[in-house]
């Protein structure tokens, strides 16, 4: 099978398209012909191994253990081990795995949902890991509930595209943060109000939020914490820097900052789990979210669609077409 190959960290221009051995699924697992894949930032962290904290979450520390990428992953399911009993041959499938960039991947059997009939792979591969991220966000971390002020700082990108449809699903009224080119954009999947973060900061408008979610927390916590209600939740899921001391730094010093400022601050990493994913699924299949898709790329061409998500102004999700002849 073709697949995209490294074997040590960098730049994308260490990716090559390569002739590897089909893999096999163990007893959990079930083999996937890819139909569709997507790009997130998680990928180009995972190629460059930086910030040097992934290496240390046991990706490897001088060279990759694991030579291939591609979390988000949608497909037909071609083999399935003696373990699985959710799913079967034939079934159309979406989820998350480690090596999607490629004709044929193993998944687990506890990692994937069935694929809605109305909904195509490609819209499918752009759900997993940008979707669970902005719904435990939310839900679980946000406590969100029906008739909150809710912003959405970065609502153009990936997560932010989903979270103002998942925050709207909730009922919240919904404010997102975007540049000039994406006002529209944002509105179209839902947002009551749109701010313009080239032409005003959010935080000083006299409207204050009972949560907000920043997946582009460029900006000092401190400024943004006075658009938080008393009682409400800031959760970060996103940052502008690379360099493992100042990750950690801000995981010391945020904290600190929203204590002095009496408001509450979460940030996390998301899991995936399949009830989440289930819980997307019927989203999807009902249209209260529809994942806006930026540009496709051919498995060929993943080191481009790397560096393109790299460059941080991506206007929702880009997607790797893989089986270009099944793609509903």
């Amino acid at each position: 099978m073709k697949a995209i190959v490294r074997t040590k960290y960098g730049s994308p221009d260490v990716l090559e398209l390569r002739e590897i051995d089909k893999p096999i699924p163990k007893d959990n697992q079930v083999l996937v012909r890819v139909c569709a894949a997507s790009v997130n930032p998680l990928d180009w962290h995972l190629l460059r191994g930086e910030p040097f904290l992934i290496r240390l979450m046991g990706f490897g520390i001088f060279t990759p253990k694991q030579q291939l990428l591609g979390t988000d992953i949608a497909g037909r399911i071609e083999a399935v081990g003696k373990d699985v009993t959710k799913f079967k041959v034939g079934d159309a499938v979406f989820g998350a795995g480690t090596a999607g960039f490629a004709e044929y991947a193993c998944m687990r059997e506890d990692k994937l949902v069935l694929k809605p009939a109305n909904v195509t792979f490609e819209q499918c591969a752009a759900v997993p890991v940008a979707g669970i991220t902005a719904l435990q966000g939310l839900r679980d971390h946000g406590k969100i509930q029906s008739g909150q002020a809710v912003l959405i700082n970065g609502a153009s990108g990936g997560v932010g595209t989903f979270a103002v449809q998942i925050a709207k699903a909730f009922g919240a009224q919904v404010t997102g943060v975007c540049s000039t080119k994406n006002l529209e954009m944002v509105k179209s999947v839902g947002a009551d109000h749109v701010i313009d973060y080239t032409k005003e900061a959010f935080w000083k408008s006299e409207t204050k939020y009972d949560l907000i979610l920043d997946n582009a927390a460029f900006q000092s916590i401190r400024e943004s914490l006075r658009a938080l209600k008393p009682n409400g939740i800031y959760v970060i899921v996103g940052g502008d820097s690379s360099s493992s001391l100042r990750i950690l730094l801000s995981l010391v010093l945020n904290p600190l900052i929203a204590l002095m400022a009496k408001r509450k601050l979460v940030s996390f990493m998301a899991r995936i789990k399949q009830s989440d994913l289930e819980f997307l699924k019927e989203l999807l299949e009902s249209g209260k979210i529809v994942p806006v898709i930026e540009q496709k790329f051919p498995l060929s061409e993943v080191p481009e669609a790397i560096r393109h998500v790299e460059k941080g102004h991506t206007r929702g999700k880009v997607i790797i077409s893989v089986d270009s002849g099944n793609v509903v």
